[in-house]
């Protein structure tokens, strides 16, 4: 069984910068995949990035050049770095672990952009 804590998600203001941590624990395998999604108050959920046990990453057109995905495999924790924030950033960002043909989700966290 594998459980994920996402953390981090605060007000915070337009420009600003913030920085969202992912705590997985339970039956972690070394060859795994991480992601972020996000949730906006009336949309679908959407990808954000996702980041390889290797550390390859891939992002979302929305979000490339302003966010960076990261993990410590040691910590089996991945981490998204957010610079210059935009209100259309505002929400809950979820976190994912793919492995062995699985898919296991996160709690999310709310991310608000505001001034």
């Amino acid at each position: 069984h594998v459980q994920l804590q996402a953390s981090g998600g605060c007000l915070v203001q337009p420009g600003g910068s913030l920085r969202l941590s992912c705590a997985a624990s339970g039956s972690i395998f070394s060859n795994n995949v991480m992601a972020w999604y996000r949730q906006a108050p009336g949309n679908e959920r959407e990808w954000v990035g996702t980041i390889t046990s290797r550390g390859m990453t891939l992002y979302a057109d929305s979000v490339k050049g302003r966010f960076t995905i990261s993990r410590d495999n040691a910590k089996s924790t991945e981490y998204l770095r957010m610079n210059s924030l935009k209100p259309e950033d505002t929400a809950v960002y979820y976190c994912k672990l793919s492995q062995r043909g699985r898919d296991y989700w996160g709690k999310g966290t709310l991310v608000t952009v505001s001034s």
